[in-house]
């Protein structure tokens, strides 16, 4: 069996590493370059690999094709292989296939990170031999060849949902659905909720489907549509028999006639998004048989993600925040919803098709002064230009935070939160975060 694996990054390097474990014929071929360290691997596990091109008479007689979720279906030669009639999928799909392990996945436009990293704290700190991965961290199927865990708490994006074909978590979450990537699906936001929604497809009555029942387009799919998992709703409001609430501040959860118990207060994570997220990771924790104990404690020492609502340093009784995660305009309405002192908001990068109107009446409330980082900041200028009395363009990281510092008073935020994908200045969201936390520690 000829296993070819596109994009030489985490996930195909994990993929190519467990097909050859099981005797596949492996070729890794990536039209970028590959990283040093992830050539050393394959040249060490003797797999055969090209970058800077696809050779396609070594990648059209494949048997099945590993495609990294950053490759679009648009790109030449995934259509080739379609028309060809070649399995095309996901890291996720070919590892599960190896692992009888208990997997536990988590969709949505906002809040999957934290919810994952949430959930994978809860279950650890239980003692459960768990492992991470999907979207973050180790890759899945690297991690079926060489550790024996029970259980994972996997990340999925929209795209690694798009290649699979049998695989089923045994819990699905889906944090929440707003538009984002729709570059990617047509500019048809219905692709893009049926392709959150892929999550659920295979799952049986064994299963459970735990879900914002707060938000309006999962709720319109759950209406049109059926799945045969258990389902376990979570809201701000609304109780539900089997599910979680908060009601005067306590975060309630009931599932198979056990309740837990939490007053919001105590627990680690701000915000109204964070205590959906809390809900959650309790839902799974409730149904994997944690002790309340256990749940609690946690919930209370979680330490939150890394460039999400991150803070970084207060100076001269400024706080600066790292909210570098936020790509879409949903992210940053979380974030500014939660800004509770007049802020500087550093914003812009590359625009998915963002409709900014949605943090008009935020911005109107709590945006002192926009700064623009981003090579074309039109649209965002078009639309806060009247709204805000300051609105400045910078093109670097170090030039943002200091005009942030000059536009601050005594007890105000800055805040960068960019609504936007960040690849016009930086290599990634993560190298966007790092350069803000630095320059302010510059300051």
């Amino acid at each position: 069996m000829r296993l070819v694996v596109l994009g030489g990054g985490e996930s195909g390097v994990g993929t190519a590493i467990l097909g050859k474990s099981k005797g596949y014929d492996v070729f890794v071929s990536d039209f970028g370059k590959i990283k040093e360290n992830y050539k050393q691997v394959l040249i060490d596990h003797g797999i055969i690999w090209e970058d800077e091109k696809h050779t396609e008479n070594l990648i059209l007689n494949a048997d099945v094709v590993m495609k990294s979720p950053g490759i679009p279906d648009k790109a030449t030669i995934i259509k080739k292989l379609i028309e060809k009639g070649i399995p095309v999928i996901s890291e996720i799909e070919f590892a599960a296939s190896f692992t009888d392990a208990v997997t536990i996945g988590i969709t949505g436009s906002n809040g999957k990170t934290t919810t994952t990293m949430l959930v994978y704290h809860l279950l650890k700190s239980a003692g459960l031999n768990v492992g991470l991965g999907g979207n973050i961290g180790k890759s899945f199927a690297w991690q079926v060849v060489e550790d024996k865990f029970d259980s994972y708490v996997l990340e999925l994006s929209s795209f690694q949902l798009d290649g699979i074909v049998n695989y089923k978590p045994h819990i699905a979450i889906i944090t929440n659905i707003s538009p984002d990537h729709l570059d990617r699906y047509e500019y048809n936001y219905q692709n893009y909720i049926d392709s959150k929604f892929r999550i659920t497809m295979n799952q049986t009555e064994e299963d459970y489907l735990i879900y914002d029942d707060d938000d309006e387009a999962i709720a319109d799919w759950l209406k049109k549509n059926t799945t045969k998992a258990k389902l376990i709703p979570f809201s701000l409001t609304k109780k539900a028999n089997e599910g979680a609430y908060i009601k005067e501040n306590i975060m309630e959860v009931n599932i198979n006639q056990e309740e837990f118990k939490m007053e919001t207060e105590y627990i680690a994570l701000e915000g109204k998004h964070n205590m959906k997220n809390a809900m959650a990771a309790t839902s799974v924790a409730k149904l994997m048989q944690i002790r309340n104990a256990t749940i609690r404690e946690s919930l209370s020492n979680f330490q939150g993600v890394e460039h999400r609502l991150e803070k970084v340093l207060k100076i001269q009784n400024v706080q600066y925040i790292n909210d570098s995660k936020a790509t879409n305009v949903n992210a940053t309405f979380f974030a500014l919803d939660s800004m509770n002192t007049p802020t500087v908001w550093i914003v812009g990068g590359v625009d998915k098709g963002n409709d900014y109107n949605e943090l008009m009446s935020l911005v109107r409330e709590k945006v002192k002064a926009i700064i623009c980082l981003g090579v074309d900041n039109r649209k965002i200028i078009d639309v806060f230009g009247n709204v805000v009395d300051i609105m400045i363009e910078v093109t670097n990281m170090d030039d943002a935070v200091r005009m942030a510092q000059r536009l601050t008073e005594k007890g105000d935020t800055v805040l960068l939160s960019p609504a936007c994908a960040s690849f016009d200045l930086f290599e990634n969201y993560e190298d966007r975060g790092k350069q803000f936390k630095q320059a302010v520690k510059n300051l």
